[in-house]
C-alpha cells in the first residue's frame, strides 16, 4: 500500500471549521508525524506532499482524489478555497503511480474524497454541503467498472466519512442514529455507539484499525472484529472539522 500524505500548512489556524477554535499548527504537525509513524509500521510506503501557507487545510488530502482500481479521480471540491490543493496530489500521483489513469472533475461537479466510501466494486458517495449530484454523476461515469452509489446525508454530517468508515470490503464502521445499516447493501455493520461518533472515522488497513483514542466502546468493538486497534491523536483535526481517514490517499 502507498499512503500520499500531505505536511500541516503554516496557514492551518486558518483551516475551515464550523465553530470558530483556535487551531495549533505545531500541535498539528506532532499529531500528523505520530499518524505518519502509524501508517509506516501498518506497513505503507508513505509519500509526503509538503503542505503549502496559500492552503490551510491541505493536510486533508483524501478530499483531492478517489481511487477506483486502476483509476484515480481527481476531485472538484466543494470549498472553492481549496480546489487549488487538487494540483500537487496530482502531480504526486503521477510521478509515484504514472501506471495510474486519471481524470479530473470539472464545473458544475463538486465533489470532496472524504464523501466517498469503497466497498469492493461499490461507492457509496455522500450528498452534502461539498458534493452536489452532479459531482456524484461524474463520480459514477469516471468510475470505470464500479457502481456508485448517492447517499443522502443529514444536514449536520460534513461528509459521509465522518459517520462510517469501510473495513475491508464487505465490513462498515457506522456510527448509531446516523446512517441505516441498509444504506450500505448487506455489508457487515460494526457499530459505534451514538456518544462515540466522532470515532467511526477509522483506517482499516489489513488488521490494524487506527482509531482515534478516548473511545474505548468504539477500540473495543474494532477489537471484537479482529482488529489491532492503534490510537492516534486527532484533536487539533478535529478543530478543522478532520479526522483520521482525512488524511491520506491510500493506493494498493
Amino acid at each position: 500500500m502507498i499512503a500520499f500524505v500531505r505536511g500541516v500548512s503554516d496557514g492551518f489556524a486558518s483551516a475551515l471549521s464550523a465553530s470558530p477554535t483556535l487551531k495549533d499548527a505545531a500541535v498539528a504537525r506532532r499529531q500528523h508525524a505520530a499518524y505518519r509513524a502509524a501508517l509506516v509500521a501498518a506497513g505503507c510506503e508513505v509519500v509526503d506532499i509538503a503542505g503549502d501557507p496559500v492552503f490551510p487545510d491541505c493536510c486533508f488530502v483524501e478530499d483531492t482524489a478517489v481511487v477506483a482500481g486502476s483509476r484515480v479521480i481527481l476531485t472538484r471540491p466543494g470549498a472553492p478555497s481549496r480546489r487549488g490543493e487538487v494540483d500537487a496530489v496530482a502531480a504526486a500521483i503521477a510521478a509515484r503511480r504514472p501506471d495510474l489513469l486519471r481524470c479530473r472533475l470539472t464545473e458544475p461537479a463538486t465533489l470532496d474524497g472524504g464523501d466517498c466510501l469503497r466497498l469492493g466494486k461499490t461507492i457509496y458517495a455522500g450528498l452534502s454541503a461539498r458534493t452536489n449530484p452532479a459531482g456524484v454523476r461524474a463520480l459514477a461515469d469516471a468510475a470505470h467498472g464500479f457502481t456508485v452509489v448517492a447517499v443522502e446525508l443529514p444536514p449536520s454530517v460534513l461528509h459521509l466519512k465522518c459517520v462510517c468508515a469501510p473495513l475491508g470490503d464487505d465490513r462498515v464502521l457506522l456510527a448509531r442514529g446516523t446512517l441505516p445499516a441498509s444504506t450500505f447493501r448487506g455489508a457487515d455493520i460494526v457499530w459505534v455507539p451514538e456518544a462515540e461518533g466522532y470515532a467511526a472515522n477509522a483506517v482499516a488497513l489489513g488488521r490494524t484499525a487506527l482509531a482515534a483514542p478516548g473511545f474505548p466502546q468504539t477500540h473495543d468493538a474494532l477489537a471484537a472484529a479482529g482488529f489491532d486497534v492503534v490510537p492516534v491523536e486527532t484533536t487539533e483535526f478535529r478543530k478543522a472539522d478532520g479526522s483520521l481517514t482525512c488524511l491520506s490517499v491510500i493506493v494498493a
